[in-house]
């Protein structure tokens, strides 16, 4: 057999960054589970999910061990701050395989956007899948991780099974049509199979260093049309301002405004942190995007020394 290539420090799989979130609580148990723990690999796209009864920490921590078990641990696990993630068990299972635990702020959730996106992925797979009776999920749910796998993934210009395996994954469909014959009539050969896997083998670390550079290309596009939409705003001490409540549900209160203040800038600090000052309570540090300038007030008499009214029409 011939020796691999020594692989990339930069396109180790399973090997930079987990995400871990929680779905579930509100829909319809199936099988005595409520709760879908997903977790997705940084570089592969790769994604693990299980159907669990309860979200504490124990079986967390369970799905963590067996995900260690299979893939390595991690160097890092970024995860949001909910109690089943932020307790003394988990992090005892951290300190033990020497994982460093990252926690997502809460005015910030877009830093565990990937797995954000795997759970969409997933919920639309479920909801194309299972019929009139949602009850079925946890049972479709290993058919909808194959489904999500096995897709074409843009930010690494392959498919996560791809990525992992080294070949292409032969779905149902191929084997009821003349693919199978194909497949059948190249494994009678075994020289000629064993040396395929071979050569699939040596460019597999060629595919993942080709996948990160494609990644890293796709968020550095992203983030330029991410960061052209956003608005320079310039803050100075004194300053008053309106601050963003990202946690105001719609349709607790339609007609509220989602701004809220006006509070007074105290200092500024890098990378964008403001810290805020309120008539009652202590100061308070927010990100700058949350907030904007305050232009409102009382409108005074010398410029407008008199309103006219006018009649209402009969």
């Amino acid at each position: 057999m011939k020796c691999l290539k020594t692989p990339s420090k930069f396109a180790k799989i399973f090997d930079i960054l987990w995400a871990l979130n929680i779905n579930g609580g509100r829909s319809r148990s199936s099988r005595g589970n409520k709760y879908i723990l997903v977790a997705v690999d940084y570089l592969s796209k790769w994604v693990e999910a299980k159907a669990l009864p309860t979200n504490d920490a124990r079986v967390v921590c369970k799905f963590l061990k067996t995900l260690f078990s299979r893939f390595g641990a991690p160097r890092a696990i970024i995860s949001d701050r909910g109690t089943h993630f932020c307790n003394d068990q988990f992090t005892k299972v951290m300190l033990k395989y020497g994982v460093t635990h990252r926690l997502s702020t809460a005015y910030h959730p877009q830093t565990s956007g990937q797995v954000e996106v795997s759970n969409r992925g997933l919920k639309r797979i479920l909801e194309r899948t299972v019929g009139e009776n949602r009850a079925s999920w946890s049972d479709k749910l290993d058919d909808a991780l194959w489904a999500f796998r096995t897709a074409y993934k843009t930010p690494i210009g392959c498919t996560p099974y791809k990525l992992v395996y080294g070949k292409a994954c032969h779905l149902p469909i191929e084997l009821e049509h003349k693919a199978y014959w194909a497949l059948k009539h190249t494994n009678f050969d075994v020289q000629t199979a064993g040396d395929h896997r071979k050569v699939q083998l040596n460019e597999l670390n060629e595919l993942r260093d080709q996948a990160y550079e494609n990644s890293l290309i796709y968020k550095e596009k992203t983030k330029r049309i991410h960061d052209a939409k956003i608005k320079n705003r310039v803050f100075n001490v004194g300053d008053r301002v309106l601050l963003f409540n990202s946690r105001l549900k719609i349709f607790s209160g339609k007609l509220k405004s989602r701004w809220s203040g006006p509070f007074t800038v105290v200092q500024v600090f890098p990378y964008g942190t403001v810290e805020l000052s309120q008539n009652s309570g202590p100061n308070f540090k927010v990100n700058g995007h949350r907030i904007k300038h305050y232009f409102g007030g009382d409108i005074p008499t010398e410029v407008v020394p008199d309103l006219q009214t006018f009649p209402m029409d009969q």
